[in-house]
């Protein structure tokens, strides 16, 4: 038979280690690996014809010039983030021309998109750090290059939900 003394300093006992091991558990870094939350990528659009290449917006992370809000945080304060950390800039590229060419970008960092087909539309990412940068198409000399400028100015991603 069991002694009714000895159980109770033992269940004692193992409730305390027990609420200790809770209370260790709970406590964590406050701070966490993702704060601050990165910039929030900028798409780009650009063209290119025989006789030039377009960029649109040709500026962004200036005063927030370029910088496109998401739908979900529509009327929302977008916080910001000062850094010369390089910025994701997601380039759409329409090549309406007739010959295959690259985008070259030229600036801080030298930059290539992959191939364009004749007629085509591609996409590429290139992560740019502020400064001024000279777009041009490898392949087609006697296009204008068009000028683009990378600001310091970021909108951060922490209001953003699926984002890294």
């Amino acid at each position: 038979m069991r002694d009714g003394k000895r159980a109770t300093p033992f269940r004692a006992s193992l409730l305390a280690c027990l609420a200790l091991a809770l209370l260790v558990a709970g406590c964590g870094a406050e701070e966490h690996a993702n704060d601050p939350r990165p910039p929030v990528p900028t798409e780009v659009t650009a063209s290119v014809s025989q006789r030039s290449v377009s960029v649109q917006p040709s500026a962004v992370g200036v005063d927030g010039a370029g910088q496109q809000p998401l739908g979900q945080n529509a009327g929302q304060k977008e916080p910001k983030i000062n850094s010369n950390t390089p910025l994701t800039v997601a380039f759409t590229i329409a090549n309406l021309t007739d010959f295959p060419t690259q985008l070259q970008i030229q600036g801080p960092v030298d930059k290539k998109s992959p191939k364009l087909v004749p007629q085509g539309t591609s996409s590429f990412k290139a992560d740019l750090p502020t400064g001024d940068y000279l777009i041009t198409a490898a392949d087609i000399p006697g296009a204008t290059a068009a000028h683009f400028r990378v600001g310091p100015a970021r909108t951060s991603s922490e209001n953003d939900l699926l984002l890294p």
